[in-house]
């Protein structure tokens, strides 16, 4: 089973809870709550996009931009020894932190 959803580029968790026999989950990547759910997956399915469009239509009424979901911001806090050997290795090669980070994480992600 897939446990992420996806719809016009926001993505939801897909989790359930044996004691309320429910599939649930939120949006997730934006500041805020969206949460959805269902009795079964195409239900789960149906309830999440229609949270979206409503997250959509609210903003659109209101006058105010919809939250990009991953904009590419991203706050980590490592212990200061990893914090000063990532700004070394960096300096060291020319390189950004942000760089080195970007590329540590490509390469755990391969």
């Amino acid at each position: 089973m897939n446990d992420i959803l996806e719809y016009k580029g926001y993505y939801g968790t897909v989790e359930f809870s044996d004691a309320d026999n429910v599939f649930f989950g939120e949006v997730i990547g934006i500041r805020g709550l969206i949460s959805f759910e269902g009795e079964n997956l195409e239900s789960l399915k149906e309830d999440f996009e229609g949270a979206i469009e409503e997250y959509l239509d609210t903003c659109k009424e209101e006058g105010r931009t919809p939250q990009k979901p991953h904009i590419g911001d991203l706050n980590v806090q490592v212990s200061p020894e990893i914090h000063k050997t990532l700004a070394v290795y960096s300096a060291s090669h020319g390189k950004s932190l942000d760089s080195t980070v970007e590329e540590a994480i490509r390469y755990f992600l391969r």
